[in-house]
Formats: C-alpha cells, sequence, structure tokens
C-alpha cells in the first residue's frame, strides 16, 4: 500500500532538504542525484499547486521536471486536478513514456507533450502545459505573442504555433495523444521558450521547474490590444530575461507561500 503524505509535510520535507541546516552551509555535503529528485519532487507538488492557485492551471493541465538521477527519466503527476496533487500522486517515466512504477495509476494522456520535448531538448528541466484562456486567442489570430513588457523579457523569439492538422490531420480530437504528435510539438518548440497549440493551449519550458513557473505565469498575463503596439527589441528582451531568471526565487518564495497559506485553510 502506496503511503500517502499531506502536502504540507512533503513541502516541508524539500524545505529541509533545500536548504541545509541552518549555520552548518559550509560543511553540508553536497546533496546525491537521490536528494535531488526528491527535491524536484517536492517542487514539482509545489509547482502544481502554484499555477492551479494563480489560477494558470484548473482541472486540467499538466507539470513535469526532469531526474537529476537519470535524465532520460522525468517526474510528473498521474491524472489528477493539479491542485490536488500530493507526492504520492508523483510517477515517473522514461522518455518512452513508460512508467516505472505505475501502481494502477492513470497517467495523463498527453504526457507526451513532455517526453518528446525532454528528448530534443537536454537545456530544458522543466515542461508546463497549460489552456490558460489569455494565450488562446494568439493561437487563432495572425497576432504574434511577442513581448511588450518588462517580465515578459524572456519570449526573446517570436512564440510559434503548432496546428495539430499539419501534424494528425483534420479529424484529431486536438490531444496530443502520442509520441508522432509531440514530437511535431517539440520540433516546432525548436529553441525558444514556449509554442501555442492552436485552440488548445501552450506548452512553457525553463531551465529549472521555478523558471518554468515563472514563464507560464508571466505568459498567462498576455495583453490583448488594438492598435499598434510597441514591442520590446531583442536587445532588451535579452537583458531583460537574463535578469528576471536570476530572480526566480523571489516570485517563487512569494507563489509557494500562497499556495501553501490557501492550502492549508481549505
Amino acid at each position: 500500500m502506496v503511503k500517502r503524505f499531506s502536502f504540507a509535510t512533503f513541502a516541508a520535507l524539500a524545505g529541509l532538504l533545500a536548504c541545509g541546516t541552518t549555520g552548518m552551509a559550509q560543511s553540508t555535503p553536497a546533496k546525491t542525484a537521490e536528494e535531488e529528485d526528491v527535491e524536484r519532487i517536492g517542487d514539482l507538488v509545489l509547482a502544481n499547486h502554484i499555477l492551479a492557485d494563480q489560477g494558470i492551471l484548473d482541472g486540467f493541465g499538466h507539470v513535469s521536471v526532469r531526474s537529476v538521477k537519470n535524465p532520460n527519466h522525468y517526474f510528473i503527476s498521474r491524472s489528477r486536478a493539479p491542485a490536488l496533487v500530493t507526492a504520492a500522486d508523483i510517477m515517473e517515466y522514461d522518455l518512452d513514456d513508460r512508467a516505472i512504477d505505475a501502481q494502477g495509476r492513470n497517467p495523463y494522456l498527453e504526457r507526451f507533450i513532455h517526453s518528446e520535448i525532454y528528448k530534443v531538448r537536454p537545456d530544458v528541466q522543466a515542461v508546463v502545459h497549460s489552456h490558460s484562456p489569455a494565450i488562446i486567442p494568439f493561437g487563432v489570430t495572425d497576432v504574434p505573442l511577442r513581448p511588450i513588457s518588462h517580465m515578459g523579457g524572456f519570449l526573446i523569439k517570436e512564440v510559434p504555433v503548432f496546428d495539430i492538422r499539419e501534424a494528425g490531420g483534420d479529424e484529431t480530437d486536438m490531444l496530443i495523444r502520442n509520441k508522432a504528435l509531440g514530437a511535431a510539438l517539440a520540433a516546432k518548440l525548436g529553441s525558444r521558450t514556449a509554442v501555442l497549440l492552436r485552440g488548445h493551449g501552450d506548452a512553457v519550458v525553463g531551465q529549472s521547474i521555478k523558471h518554468a513557473v515563472l514563464h507560464a505565469r508571466i505568459e498567462a498575463e498576455a495583453l490583448r490590444l488594438g492598435g499598434k503596439l510597441e514591442f520590446l527589441n531583442e536587445v532588451e528582451a535579452s537583458k531583460i530575461a537574463a535578469v528576471n531568471d536570476g530572480a526566480v526565487e523571489r516570485p517563487w518564495e512569494l507563489w509557494k507561500n500562497q499556495a501553501l497559506s490557501r492550502s492549508q485553510s481549505r
């Protein structure tokens, strides 16, 4: 029988692993790959709650993180609403989407989004797939999703639109439910940070799970404005992205505390 831990308990464990013993920073040995994976799983549980709390994910959507111990594996929840995810829901997969120990748990239908991106992007450590209403219009109109504000600097390159009809024909249910569609989506993403899925949502990546959450959170605030817009230029966007990525702990701490507070009050 799988022992289930409360979200708060697991978050506290992850926090201890992340921070180490107070006052012993200089003598604390480096984490093992297994310890880093435990920390990543803790952050993955937090990421699910943060993205739900911030309104990026609702009953649908999902987030994953790559394994440190085996970079050809990744962690993702079983098929469950993100706000309800616990450590016991986290499953490990290889990049062929075979569960390492399924324990009878049902997977997300669109897990192929994650595996195929990890397969071609070794720099990516986390992936978020959302159906955020704010970004849907950019996938069905000729208005590009480009950065207009300081926080959007990570959108340096124009965000491409993946049209599933080009890879799967006219009679799909628009879900990325097999490896061929996942590979086509990953190819459309290329070296970028985000890709839109026509009439469906988006996929956003990051060099850590905290960066992926930051990118998903900012992208969901995309403005739908009429008239001529003044976009950031490439130099501005590149410099801004470096600054914001370096400060990722600041919003992460806020969002984590908000999500934990609301979770514990329910």
